[in-house]
């Protein structure tokens, strides 16, 4: 079994910073892609950035400028700075990560959500 465990969310006001950090652990050979969503109240879930093993990414365009995804694969963390937060930026943030369990067989998980809350 895979967990993703999810920290580093909290409130802070317009202009802030918080950094969050998901860490995968349990039983598997390799983990692909690990990525951030978040999902507002009342709207659906959506990406925020994604990194792939090889460290290339990719961001929505709102945290384009803003946000930075990166990971350290020796402990299997992936983090999303996030800077000049925004109240539009308030969200509960889950990650995300594709993992081999079986050789060339991977899945998706998702961790529990942090909650990000910016105030103006």
């Amino acid at each position: 079994q895979v967990q993703l465990v999810e920290s580093g969310g909290g409130s802070v006001q317009t202009g802030g910073s918080l950094r969050l950090s998901c860490a995968a652990s349990g039983k598997f050979f390799s983990i692909d892609a690990m990525g951030w969503y978040r999902q507002a109240p009342g709207k659906q879930r959506e990406l925020v950035a994604i990194i792939t093993s090889g460290g290339s990414t990719m961001y929505a365009d709102s945290g384009k400028g803003r946000f930075t995804i990166s990971r350290d694969n020796a402990k299997n963390t992936v983090y999303l700075q996030m800077n000049n937060l925004k109240p539009e930026d308030t969200a509960v943030y889950y990650c995300n990560a594709r993992v081999a369990t079986v050789v060339a067989v991977t899945t998706s998980y998702w961790g529990q959500g942090t909650r990000v809350t910016v105030s103006s």
